[in-house]
């Protein structure tokens, strides 16, 4: 009788103690209750994406009960806000698509689960849960029953520190010393040396060299069984899979040398091809992980929060020189950028941009509030717990609960190569040693072994990733900070650009500001001066910049209408501010309200307006002459009409100008252009326009140095680097032509090795030698070419 393998993980199962249920064999009753309780929630297409994917469930009664301390636990999660928390859990255990599958269909086996996000290079899962319907604990034990246990370490919690993998450094060590030592070892095999005491001891050095061979082969190389073993199991096919082949043939043929005292065999050929192996996987592992470091530490936009210093005077300073104990003024709308205590008596904070929900929360004076949370309403001051981190923001703006739905094109062409790759390669390999079989077998064994090796696609599937990840590192330096690197092939596809005009294609760093109506009193000039204070609308915060410093006043009440205006209680006073509708004021002559204005009302009393003469910003003219000659330009408004005439002078004549567009009606109108079947780059301020940021393909937000961003939005823009934006998408188009030259010269790398391969003229140490070359090559050419159109792009530009 045959062994039978456990239907749920694989293990052969032992006599006499097989679990049968539901006409399947079970190796104990742990893995019988998983599959259980899949087929009670209806999951059991966990195995279908792969045979035999789960792991043998163990008891752990008792060992996560340090959960149920509140101290403990509130180092161990993420964020907890009411009844809302998040964690991140380390999943050792993950390792296929079963795995994703299952872990991010945990709300449907546990109430109380809404979200699960599987981060798979680094084995992690981020849940969101309700505290009051579902404890840490009960999750913690749902993980372990269905054989995914989570690492829980406490050290790491309290110190900030991550264990790291250094199982590849081991074996890269390993297989340098065996590699050595046998090189070594077989000199006097080279020279054929004929000489007595060689002679005479040649069996005890070829045993020698075997014995060492070993560790090589059993440990340094393991990782490309263990790889080719699950590839072969799920009924895929891998590179890993001819490069095991390539090893195991070379070590057989080697021993049966040896034994039948043909020769030496080709150790010393096994050993070095292990070494470069691990050695070219470490180098492309320290690519992703420098390219990682990148954009975590370096691309996040440096956003500004206003400090209060110790003469109560503010000042915008950028997060990351954010202390333990600083005074945060966070406004209206602005991103709470670290943890802190709130000293304001009251604030309502909408942690969307965490949760994905989009209730606020009420906060009082002494309570704890979180990083990511949006103020809304009237303006409050926070006391900094702890220093900001970049890693979380970038989390957060990476939020999937605000990612496009859109296809990575480069990432299928690579997949799409990689899955033909190895068939053929094998075809290849076996035709190569079936020719050279019947005319020098050594030939023919050293054929299969380097057709096997040289032909690795390791560099192809390298050249999409490291090209973005070089491309978003420049875009970085030069202040377009991306959200992932799917934008930039988003970007090469606009054909139709849509631009916000307040606050967008002007600045508030320069506006002439008149006052026009009935005079207003020193004190009321002081309540308005409060009002905007809270206010983050680029008229608002010219206005405030434009009227004299005054003493802070407590603001009772604020409400701030998108598209409308102000309304807010000071002192007992309801205090208007914004467009003539909102404030109900008096309408005049027709050329009157062909002005950009926020107009004033006090208690019912309408007194007047600012009118704002708008400043554009440095290099807008040739800016939109340059983009008109390869884009649609449009110029959306929510202002009326007044300065279509200042436009229409500096713009391109094609240009087309819409004003008084609310906020839901400028998303109508990215819409309508998208189902015209247009891609459409949208550049707004991220706050009357969040909603067409968001419905756009690209959504590009200009940021004057505030704190305030959509999560909606696909880049920010450093404001002062606007007139280079035609620069940016010129590079976005540079780099899909990298990338296509890359796979170009990649191809021609395999065919030229492989045409040498096959006829006998490379050996399989060569080949090795060979392949971590030709990444370091690729890495090299789409660095050099990056660097080389940014640099020509630039002076193209300029």
């Amino acid at each position: 009788m045959s062994e039978q393998s456990c239907f749920h993980c694989g293990l052969i199962i032992a006599k006499n103690e097989e679990v049968n249920f539901d006409e399947k064999r079970f190796c104990c009753n742990g893995c019988r209750t998983v599959y259980e309780i899949f087929s009670l929630h209806d999951l059991t297409s966990y195995y279908d994406f792969e045979k035999s994917p789960g792991a043998t469930p163990q008891d752990i009664q008792g060992k996560y009960d340090f959960l149920e301390n509140e101290t403990i636990l509130s180092k161990v999660l993420e964020f907890q806000e009411g009844n809302t928390a998040i964690v991140s859990l380390n999943i050792p255990h993950i390792h296929c698509s079963s795995c994703i599958w299952i872990l991010e269909n945990l709300n449907k086996i546990q109430s109380g689960i809404s979200i699960s996000q599987v981060n798979f290079p680094e084995k992690k899962v981020r849940i969101t849960f309700n505290s009051n319907l579902v404890s840490l604990k009960t999750i913690v034990y749902l993980l372990s029953s269905i054989g995914y246990e989570p690492y829980i370490s406490l050290e790491n919690y309290e110190t900030g520190k991550n264990n790291v993998d250094r199982s590849l450094t081991y074996r890269l060590g390993v297989a340098f010393f065996c590699f050595g030592n046998i090189m070594l070892l077989s000199f006097p095999e080279y020279f054929e040396i004929k000489e007595f005491w060689l002679d005479n001891y040649k069996p005890f050095f070829r045993a020698l060299i075997f014995m060492l061979s070993l560790p090589s082969f059993l440990y340094a190389a393991s990782g490309y069984y263990v790889s080719a073993y699950k590839s072969i199991k799920a009924g895929m096919l891998n590179i890993d899979i001819p490069i095991a082949l390539g090893i195991i043939v070379m070590f057989i043929r080697s021993t049966f040398d040896i034994a039948m005292n043909y020769g030496p065999g080709f150790f010393d050929s096994l050993t070095g091809l292990v070494f470069f192996m691990l050695l070219g996987k470490m180098f492309q592992i320290k690519t992703y992980s420098f390219l990682s470091f990148e954009r975590d530490f370096k691309s996040y936009f440096p956003i500004a929060v206003t400090r209060i210093n110790p003469n109560a005077s503010e000042e915008s300073v950028p997060v990351y020189d954010i202390i333990k104990g600083d005074r945060l003024i966070i406004r209206n709308q602005e991103l709470i950028p670290v943890d802190g205590i709130l000293m304001s008596e009251k604030a309502e904070i909408d942690y969307s941009f965490v949760t994905g929900e989009a209730v606020p929360i009420t906060k009082k004076s002494g309570d704890k509030v979180f990083a990511g949370g949006k103020q809304i309403g009237k303006v409050i001051e926070m006391e900094v717990l702890h220093s900001v981190s970049q890693s979380y923001l970038t989390q957060l703006w990476s939020n999937e609960i605000f990612q496009k739905n859109v296809q990575q094109k480069h990432k299928t062409i690579t997949d799409a190569i990689s899955r033909y790759f190895t068939p053929i390669l094998l075809l290849i390999a076996l035709a190569g040693f079936g020719y050279w079989i019947f005319i020098d077998a050594n030939t023919a064994f050293n054929v299969f072994t380097a057709v096997l090796i040289v032909a690795c696609p390791c560099a192809l599937a390298l050249t999409a990733p490291f090209t973005f990840g070089n491309i978003l590192r420049i875009l970085g330096k030069q202040k377009l900070y991306l959200k992932n690197a799917l934008v930039i092939e988003q970007l090469a596809k606009v054909d139709t650009i849509v631009f916000d005009k307040t606050g967008t294609i002007t600045t508030n760093k320069k506006a002439t500001i008149n006052y026009e109506g009935s005079v207003i009193s020193a004190e009321n000039h002081i309540l308005i001066k409060n009002v905007l204070r809270a206010s983050n609308h680029p008229l608002s915060r010219m206005l405030y910049d434009f009227l004299p410093e005054n003493r802070k006043i407590k603001t009772d009440d604020f409400q701030e209408i998108t598209g409308k205006g102000i309304q807010a209680t000071v002192d007992n006073k309801v205090i208007c501010i914004g467009s003539s509708e909102f404030v109900g004021a008096p309408v005049p002559e027709r050329s009157e309200t062909e002005k950009t204005s926020l107009h004033i009302k006090i208690d019912s009393v309408y007194y007047g307006r600012f009118v704002f003469q708008n400043q554009y910003r440095d290099g807008l003219e040739e800016l939109f002459l340059s983009l008109s000659k390869k884009y649609q330009i449009k110029v959306l408004s929510g202002d009326n009409d007044g300065e279509r005439a200042n436009l229409e002078a500096i713009l391109p004549q094609n240009t087309e100008l819409i004003f008084n567009q609310k906020p839901e009606q400028k998303l109508e109108f990215i819409r309508s252009l998208q189902e015209r079947g247009q891609n459409v780059m949208m550049v707004g301020d991220g706050l009357n326009d969040a909603g067409a940021l968001a419905q756009s393909n690209v959504g590009i937000s200009i940021s004057e140095n505030v704190n305030v961003f959509s999560p909606a939005c696909d880049a920010i823009l450093d404001a002062a680097e606007f007139s280079r934006l035609d620069y940016f998408l010129k590079l976005s188009h540079k780099s899909i032509l990298i990338i296509k030259m890359s796979f170009g010269l990649s191809l021609l790398y395999n065919i030229v090795g492989l045409s040498f391969a096959v006829t006998g003229n490379l050996l399989p140490l060569i080949a090795a030698i060979i392949m971590p070359l030709s990444t370091i090559t690729i890495v090299s050419f789409v660095t050099l070419m990056s660097n080389y159109f940014s640099n020509s792009n630039l002076d193209d530009c300029n």
